[in-house]
């Protein structure tokens, strides 16, 4: 009796326990936002679905991606990857937009989309910088428009060594375009820099806003970039930390 007994108990614990061992890790969703910009979405729908497993994606294009900042719809996704260069927006999608990540929604932000709404300010200062067509004031300081150089070698240097989204990134070379004379937000965490003459010297930065974490990497003009095993390492690694980052409001 005292045998059937153990072999009960055993057998409970196995139905109990191994399931809470070998339950799949649940895969991050992330919605990717575009439009307002060309890009091979070839080669960029490639780079997306090579982050792994446990990163699931889904595009959307401008205007229609207003809609998924709506807070009934936010629970669609974990993270939001920014790779547009939208202009038009209207004062009640603003406010959305911007709740949507202040409250918490976690954000990466990709090349020319810190091109993107020349006329909201507030949107600079969720992703931290901004390119500018024309001569705007920041902070009381005049900024000139910008200049871009597109298909140019130049090399990446880890400056934020120790954070988790530069984690195993040695300096590495990269062929893509540079953005010369943009602004970046004061307080932001710098991850990469650059000495290539044609660009600012921070590209990668980290930041909060709100409950969001927020990364910020200027690079990923094109296939080269893309297919940069350095970059998609970033990327991935930008996404993770973001998303992480919720477990810390709850």
């Amino acid at each position: 009796m005292k045998t059937l007994f153990a072999i009960f108990i055993l057998l409970l614990s196995v139905c109990v326990l191994v399931p809470e061992k070998v339950q799949a890790k649940s895969p991050i969703r992330i919605l990717v936002v575009t439009g307002g910009h060309g890009y091979n979405k070839e080669t960029f729908n490639e780079m997306l679905n090579g982050l792994g497993k446990n990163i699931t994606n889904q595009v959307v294009e401008f205007p229609a991606a207003f809609d998924q900042f709506l807070p009934e719809n936010r629970a669609k996704y974990d993270v939001l990857v920014f790779y547009h260069m939208w202009q038009k927006i209207t004062p009640e999608q603003e406010k959305i937009f911007a709740d949507c990540i202040r409250e918490g929604k976690p954000l990466v932000v990709l090349h020319h989309s810190i091109c993107a709404f020349d006329d909201w300010p507030e949107y600079w200062h969720i992703i931290g910088g901004k390119y500018f067509h024309k001569p705007t004031v920041v902070d009381g300081k005049e900024y000139a428009a910008c200049s871009y150089i597109h298909d140019i070698h130049f090399r990446v240097e880890v400056s934020g060594k120790k954070h988790p989204v530069t984690k195993g990134v040695k300096d590495f070379d990269i062929f893509d375009e540079t953005y010369k004379g943009y602004y970046t937000e004061s307080g932001v965490e710098p991850l990469l820099t650059t000495n290539a003459p044609s660009s600012n010297q921070l590209i990668g930065w980290a930041k909060q806003y709100g409950k969001a974490r927020v990364v910020t990497l200027q690079s990923g003009h094109d296939t080269p970039t893309f297919q940069n095993a350095n970059f998609r390492k970033l990327l991935k690694q930008a996404i993770e930390w973001s998303y992480a980052g919720i477990k810390e409001n709850k």
